[in-house]
């Protein structure tokens, strides 16, 4: 079972995977840890990835990008208006949904910003996949603090159109900081003071901050704050500007008036961008810009920062209100960690610690700090892997309310409710108590739109209560209603109930005995004393009766949609496949052809006719002009009818030249095998004669004793000399 972690950025998405006791980035198939967030439409198939940044260039109305951005947006939402500045393909209305509309197998079609995304998420599982050499099902992905219920039931649709299920949706920030915590072994304990981190994300397109509290297997963030519209894109498009006018001044060119002109200027400033942050000064060159022209430029860091100010004086807002929202001053915090790319850049670093006074933390890895926590989490979550305890308590960021009809039974009922309030913990669950005869609707929307990105529709969803009536003596019904906000951040009634009050007697509790004083005597009663009965009360109490029937409308796809999004993503994928398959086998038949034509002079020579050589010679000229020509655009059963042609007249020749490298082979491995044998015999003689020696030398030595005894005189032989 796979655990992964995904951290979906609009610019770069990285993936993590909890494997070796810890957690790995893997790498994509061009052994990039970052794989780029892009999914463009061709002639033929799509190109996801690392093929679509390939080829961005060359077919930038067909390439959709920041489509997370996208996702649960509508095309009149400002903030949809401003990614207009980003994405290059045409932006569209697809009922009431952005989309984009590009040309896909030779006809223009249109996909929402949540197909888009499943067709990217399913590249994220074939990458894991061929990693893991596993199938993967089970992730976690990230997403921004700031997205709302429809954004986030857009992401868990496309992640069930790719055929993954999603354990959970996690903020950027929390992932960090669980990626943090978890692997801290010097955390407080329950009963001290927490350890209080900002964690500061900075990435391509938005900027968060967030206020968390770490005591001993647990973190609680304590509030977030952000700014939608603050990185690394904004800086590249104040730059790309900034040398369109000087381009148009010193060469005469307008590369605002050429897509791809400007499109090659935003490659070059993201480069000079962070040859900037290391430097003071970088030049910039483009070859053919545009009308053949070459240009070159000059930034100094200062001119940089000073085409950001505007930017650059909102740096420590997000911050400053995420410490008002915790109710804490920037002296209650004991570090400050920064993630995220555009923390690299040295004004936002500096503003930063200015703010602060203390030294700014770079402890995680700035660009895989969000997936390493997604994996964390989804190893936590998976039953697979036994993780430390650690447990994780995120926040409400926009207050909810429910909103019913008001019942003619019950004339001075209100007709609102907030719910979850901003800053409750999340996950969360509520139970709603209603007094009903007929059946009922009520609506969750967020209860201050003011507070939401863009102009997002408040609404969330709209619940119907079925099965209400009044009880057999014409009163109301109890209508117990559960509402929770999950693990997602996503909001649903679960399930009603009604209930039945009904009296009960339960025993009076006894008023506690007042204890003796010191020196106070006690009481003796001579008499057996009597136990009273227990004194009872009357009491109601409320009794689950049954369930009652809920029907939900709200911002995710139906089943139907979500099924028919499935098998139109599936029928695209085994369309990529056949293409991709399709070029495979052309390359091997154009390989083959390139092989022969050598090796039919060389290594093939002395096993071929000189007819074979000529018909073979022939076959591959007639093969590879085709190839060249209408070959070039065939299909892939063309191309393995091609290969057969060719193998009907090489196939012999082959054969002859295998059969002799065969009976070399053989003849080696014969003189081998007798060598070795030979060897061997030699070791056997060798181990003979040395036995026999060892033998011969022991029955010498047993004579030699032998003579040795016997020429011993014994003590009663020597003669006694004579008087």
């Amino acid at each position: 079972m796979s655990v992964v972690g995904v951290d979906l950025g609009t610019l770069n998405t990285v993936i993590a995977v909890a494997r070796n006791r810890g957690v790995d980035v893997i790498t994509n198939e061009v052994s990039n840890r970052a794989t780029p967030t892009l999914v463009g439409f061709g002639p033929k198939s799509r190109y996801i990835g690392e093929t679509a940044k390939n080829q961005e260039v060359s077919n930038l109305k067909n390439t959709v990008s920041s489509f997370t951005r996208l996702a649960g947006r509508s095309l009149n939402d400002p903030d949809v208006q401003v990614e207009k500045d980003f994405v290059s393909a045409a932006l569209v209305d697809i009922n009431g949904q952005v989309g984009a509309e590009v040309s896909y197998l030779g006809k223009k079609e249109k996909f929402t910003a949540t197909q888009i995304t499943a067709a990217f998420l399913t590249k994220v599982k074939q990458t894991a996949s061929a990693e893991l050499k596993l199938p993967v099902s089970d992730v976690v992905l990230s997403v921004p603090v700031w997205y709302t219920d429809a954004q986030r039931r857009a992401i868990l649709d496309a992640s069930e159109i790719a055929g993954l299920k999603c354990l959970r949706l996690i903020n950027d920030t929390t992932a960090t900081a669980l990626g943090y915590g978890i692997t801290k072994t010097d955390l407080p304990p329950p009963e001290e003071k927490p350890r209080r981190i900002v964690f500061v994300d900075i990435g391509h397109s938005n900027y968060t901050a967030s206020v968390v509290e770490f005591k001993k297997g647990e973190l609680a963030v304590k509030s977030s704050a952000w700014d939608r519209h603050f990185g690394g894109r904004y800086i590249d498009k104040a730059m790309v500007d900034h040398f369109a006018k000087e381009f148009k001044e010193k060469f005469k060119i307008d590369v605002n008036e050429n897509s791809k002109a400007r499109f090659r200027v935003q490659v070059a400033v993201e480069k000079l961008k962070k040859v900037l942050s290391a430097n003071t000064f970088a030049p910039i060159n483009i070859e053919s810009v545009m009308n053949d022209i070459d240009v070159r430029g000059q930034m100094k860091r200062e001119e940089l920062e000073e085409l950001i100010k505007s930017m650059l004086d909102r740096v420590t807002i997000p911050i400053e209100q995420a410490l008002a929202d915790a109710k804490l001053k920037k002296e209650d915090i004991d570090g400050i960690e920064m993630v995220g790319g555009s923390t690299r850049v040295p004004a936002i670093k500096t503003a930063i610690q200015n703010y602060f006074g203390k030294t700014l933390s770079f402890t995680l890895n700035q660009d895989e700090a969000v997936a390493r926590g997604c994996a964390f989490s989804c190893a936590i979550l998976s039953p697979v892997f036994r993780v430390r305890d650690f447990s994780v308590h995120d926040q409400v960021n926009y207050p909810i309310e429910f909103t019913w009809e008001k019942s003619d039974d019950i004339p001075d009922e209100d007709t609102s409710l907030t719910v979850f309030n901003k800053g409750n913990v999340m996950p969360s669950t509520k139970i709603l108590t209603f007094y009903r005869k007929h059946p009922f609707d009520l609506e969750a929307k967020y209860a201050k739109p003011e507070m939401l990105p863009g102009k997002t529709n408040p609404w969330i969803g709209r619940f119907s209560v079925k099965g209400v009536k009044e009880d057999s003596k014409g009163d109301f019904m109890i209508c117990k209603l559960k509402a929770r906000l999950n693990v997602h951040g996503v909001l649903n009634v679960e399930s009603g109930y009604y209930v039945e009050e009904t009296e009960v007697e339960e025993p009076v509790p006894e008023p506690p005995k007042e204890e003796k004083k010191d020196g106070e005597a006690m009481d003796v009663d001579s008499k057996e004393t009597k136990e009273e009965p227990p004194k009872m009360r009357k009491v109601k109490k409320q009794q689950r009766k049954g369930d009652l029937p809920l029907s939900a409308g709200t911002a995710s796809l139906d089943q139907a949609s979500k099924d028919a999004a499935a098998e139109r993503e599936n029928q695209m994928i085994m369309e990529d496949k056949l293409v991709a398959d399709t070029e495979n086998q052309k390359n091997e038949l154009e390989s083959f052809i390139y092989e022969l034509k050598d090796k039919i002079i060389s290594v093939y020579s002395e096993f071929a006719s000189d007819d074979e050589k000529s018909k073979l010679s022939a076959k591959l000229e007639t093969i590879e002009d085709w190839l060249y020509d209408e070959g070039d655009d065939a299909t892939k059963g063309q191309y393995i009818g091609k290969m057969e042609e060719i193998r009907s007249i090489a196939g012999p020749i082959i054969q002859r030249y295998n059969d002799k490298i065969e009976e070399e082979r053989q003849a080696v491995l014969k003189k081998q095998q007798e060598a070795a044998a030979a060897k061997q015999a030699e070791i056997e003689r060798k181990k003979r004669e040395e036995e026999a020696k060892k033998q011969a030398e022991a029955e010498q030595q047993a004579k030699d004793t032998e003579m040795s005894d016997a020429d011993a005189v014994k003590p009663d032989e020597v003669e006694e000399p004579s008087a």
